[in-house]
């Protein structure tokens, strides 16, 4: 056994750890922290499948991004642990049910020699000097050229459509433009006005 594989269940151990405690925390910010916790552990395995890209950007989009966003959230949020619970065991089946066939996946897909899928293709060892980012890219602009350009495309008109219901204008609150405020003149905002002197007596 080499240190590469010592590594690797190090890191699974870590992973499988974590996933438990995202589940079985009481706290949502700790099961927050826990599902971060699984996401570095994720990204070193990839990094150990010399996937350095997606590894890259799991830490960076997830991590980085969504995770500070959703603890941000949590934080924020008065949450009401017993009103969260209430729902469990009706949900209960169904997870189970769901977590069964993912176990059983996972046996048939790790396991595939014992069960007669030896004759599944096996990619090896790529060599040292394979890039997983450049195999990555020459894949996405030549063989899904299309599929990504249609991905985009649907993120885009997400984008425009968040910033446009972001940017509807409320009647009942007020907002100030700033081409108005540039654009006014002295004899808008002053008005001089002549008024006779009085003259107190004494």
């Amino acid at each position: 056994m080499n240190i590469e594989i010592v590594v690797f269940y190090f890191f699974a151990t870590i992973l499988v750890l974590a996933a438990l405690r995202v589940i079985t925390a009481r706290n949502p910010v700790h099961a927050a922290l826990f599902l971060v916790l699984a996401f570095f552990t994720a990204a070193a395995i990839w990094m150990l499948l010399r996937a350095e890209f997606l590894a890259i950007v799991l830490v960076m989009v997830y991590v980085g991004a969504v995770m500070v966003l959703f603890l941000f959230v949590v934080m924020m949020l008065d949450i009401n642990l017993d009103r969260l619970r209430e729902g469990f065991w009706s949900y209960l089946p169904l997870g189970a049910t769901i977590g069964v066939l993912m176990v059983i996946e996972m046996v048939l897909v790790l396991g595939g020699k014992y069960f007669g899928l030896e004759h599944l293709p096996n990619p090896g060892d790529p060599g040292k000097g394979y890039s997983n980012t450049k195999a990555l890219g020459r894949i996405l602009y030549t063989d899904y050229l299309y599929p990504f350009e249609l991905a985009a495309v649907i993120l885009l008109v997400a984008i425009v459509a968040a910033i446009a219901l972001t940017l509807r204008r409320r009647k009942d609150t007020k907002q100030q433009d700033p081409a108005k405020q540039i654009a006014v003149k002295r004899a808008d905002r002053v008005r001089l006005v002549a008024m006779p002197s009085e003259k107190r007596e004494g």
